[in-house]
């Protein structure tokens, strides 16, 4: 007998193993599971950005105000045209206001209606227009009959009484019956500010763009809709300073890194320049929220707010000191106390001003000694020297053993500090670090202590010092912060052997601006930072000052530093001296006295005015070189007029134009110094010294 399983319709059932008979699963809801009972509430500003933001306001102000001066300044220019052009227009404006009276007279805003009733037979319907048409002939008949009387009544009252009233009057109607008469789509008097036509950002350009991105989660996302795979917006698209703000939950597994990392591709879905394109993350919130910053214009483009120092004002160097402004023209901070500076960039991209800029930051605390020490031998921190107790510029033998007798300070510096940090008691120094209230006090000599170093290259690959500058700049960066010290190196070639990786990998805040490559950008800023979307090869050439900054915060971001060209600087650095002055801390070179042990430390002011005879009024700057280098060889040897004239500099010791006799007995002005002036010097500097 067949089996009765088998058949042609059926399939035959194999031999199975229990162990591979499938097991139901197991339910991982528990239904009586508590909520947490954790709400993130976030609300929503009483007031507009701009309103509770002085800076924003202003701007705002500024902004309304020049247009509407511009316009009233165009318009007004403009004002017998219009009149001319609308008086050519007035009998065309004529013609169109008696058929629109006419029009409204007799009603014929509802004939289509009382035609429909007729064509309908509907004479209930029609009856009823014809009452409420009649009504309304009389009664605007009754109106337009009155006007007409009175309006010529007053115009011939004002004939009689006033014919200049009327004359006015009669131009007004003409200017009113041109602007009747005007095209819809040509008028007399167009606009005076044209706008850039700049698109309003929305969820669905938003959506657009980073479908454009060409992310296979963000793609199927918005294509399914996007709540179902975690796309969704959390709140309305605002605007946020001079752009737009859209907040964004990412779908599953897509960070806001991702998207940073193509922010080319997203501005062109966005139709925006790179420049105004801004996507970061919320540092509040999880890893899956982006917050999209959209700018109006792009943000070399933007006009930067100004330095809050520029003008007024001394600085803390334990509090945050505002140095730029974000993508937003929001004030950003930076703390230089407690911490390691780097800054890289290719030439020509703003790494040096970014650091003059921190060295008069430091300039303006009177506690603060400064070193500044420019290896490119321009003189970019030239306008430092009256407040600095160490500078130097250049890239010689000299410079590169000046530098190094300065580290060789710091080193004993940084030796005694840790002493005297040792030796209080916990009560007055808790952290076993300098305190602002430890570097207020002038008697434990606790005070902050900066050095830059611009092109740090040179130092480091110097063939007799090079190893002996990084040791000791090592250690600075390792122990310095701790002890009051603050090392800044900038260089425009960020590798292993311009910027050592003892240096680079204890760095807090770094700062890279416009560089070429991968590795070029993970040397300033850190580690795999390149992968993580922070990429400072993004930035154009014309993105000078704008930068990544790390350290500061939990994550990086963009800052465009503030512009100070070197007039404004010598400006800041005058009223820096005048604040140190005060205090009693003009020290070193702004003293005219350099490391001890270089040669250089000898009193210049006293060795110039023992070879200016007393019966001399002036010398030239040369002579003086001639005179010194036979007095003391060892100190002045190889100068020549050039070394006087930067020797004196510091002391406010200008040279001018001095009549004398050369060698042949021929007249000739030359640059000299005046015997009063160094005497002078000689005094303030004893006033220093006594008060301080």
């Amino acid at each position: 007998m067949a089996d009765s399983t088998s058949g042609p319709h059926l399939r035959p059932v194999p031999d199975t193993d229990p162990d591979d008979v499938p097991v139901a699963p197991v339910a991982v809801d528990n239904p009586a599971l508590p909520d947490p009972k954790v709400r993130v509430e976030k609300r929503k500003p009483v007031l507009a950005g701009w309103l509770t933001n002085r800076r924003d306001f202003l701007a705002t102000a500024r902004h309304t105000g020049a247009n509407v001066g511009y316009a009233a300044l165009y318009h007004g220019v403009r004002v017998p045209v219009y009149a001319g052009r609308l008086a050519l227009m007035a009998p065309r404006g004529a013609c169109r206001f008696v058929a629109a009276t006419n029009r409204w007279v007799w009603d014929r805003e509802a004939a289509p209606l009382r035609e429909f009733a007729v064509r309908t037979e509907d004479v209930e319907e029609y009856m009823r227009l014809a009452r409420l048409r009649s009504g309304r002939i009389r009664l605007r008949g009754l109106v337009t009959l009155v006007a007409t009387v009175f309006g010529l009544g007053f115009a011939l009252y004002l004939y009689v009484l006033a014919p200049a009233y009327l004359y006015a009057f009669a131009a007004g109607g003409v200017l009113l019956l041109g602007m009747g008469g005007q095209q819809p789509d040509a008028p007399v008097v167009g606009p005076a500010v044209l706008k850039t036509e700049v698109q309003k950002l929305t969820g669905s350009i938003v959506l657009r763009g980073l479908d454009s991105i060409g992310n296979a989660k963000i793609t199927a996302a918005i294509k399914k809709g996007g709540d179902m795979n975690g796309l969704r917006f959390v709140s309305e698209i605002v605007r946020d300073g001079p752009g737009y703000r859209a907040d964004l939950d990412l779908p599953y597994g897509v960070t806001p890194e991702d998207i940073m990392e193509a922010r080319k591709p997203l501005a062109s879905g966005l139709r925006r320049k790179t420049g105004c394109v801004w996507p970061s993350p919320d540092p509040e919130q999880h890893e899956g929220r982006l917050v999209l910053w959209v700018g109006d214009k792009p943000m070399n483009e933007t006009t930067k707010p100004a330095w809050p120092l520029a003008k007024s004002g001394t600085v803390d160097l334990f509090r945050p000191v505002v140095f730029g402004n974000d993508q937003r023209m929001r004030d950003v901070s930076v703390t230089l106390m407690f911490a390691s500076v780097v800054v890289g960039s290719i030439p020509r991209m703003g790494k040096t001003f970014l650091m003059r800029l921190f060295l008069l930051i430091a300039a303006l605390d009177p506690r603060a000694e400064v070193h500044a020490f420019d290896f490119k031998g321009t003189g970019d921190f030239g306008a430092l020297e009256p407040v600095c107790h160490r500078y130097r510029a250049g890239e010689e033998d000299e410079d590169i053993e000046y530098v190094l007798e300065s580290l060789r300070e710091l080193k004993e510096e940084l030796r005694r500090r840790a002493k005297v940090i040792k030796s209080l008691p916990r009560t007055r120094c808790p952290e076993s670090k300098v305190t602002p209230e430890l570097a207020g006090d002038q008697s434990l000599g606790l005070h902050p202590i900066v050095v830059g170093f611009d092109e740090c290259q040179v130092p480091f690959e110097h063939e007799e010092y090079g190893k002996e500058i990084e040791a000791i700049c090592t250690d600075l960066v390792k122990r310095g912060p701790a002890l009051g010290i603050v090392a800044m190196f900038g260089t425009q070639r960020p590798d292993a052997k311009s910027l050592p990786t003892g240096i680079s990998a204890n760095a807090v805040l770094r700062f890279c601006l416009k560089v070429m490559g991968q590795p070029a950008n993970d040397m300033v800023l850190g580690t795999s930072m390149y992968k993580s979307g922070y990429r400072a090869t993004m930035f154009s050439r014309s993105d000078r000052g704008i930068c990544w900054m790390a350290g500061e915060g939990d994550d990086p971001r963009i800052v465009a530093s503030a512009f100070v060209d070197a007039v404004a600087a010598e400006r800041i650095v005058a009223r820096a001296r005048k604040a140190r002055e005060d205090y009693g801390n003009v020290t070193g070179h702004a003293i005219g006295k350099g490391p001890e042990t270089t040669g250089t430390g000898s009193d210049i002011l006293a060795d110039v005015l023992d070879v200016i005879a007393d019966d001399e009024k002036a010398v030239w700057c040369e002579r003086i070189a001639v005179r010194l280098t036979a007095a003391r060889p060892d100190t002045y040897a190889g100068w020549q007029g050039e070394n006087v004239t930067a020797a004196l500099k510091p002391w406010g010791i200008k040279p001018g134009q001095v009549w004398g006799q050369t060698d042949d007995g021929e007249g000739a002005n030359r640059r000299g110094i005046k015997r009063a002036d160094i005497t002078a010097a000689i005094t303030r500097r004893n006033a220093d010294r006594a008060a301080a």
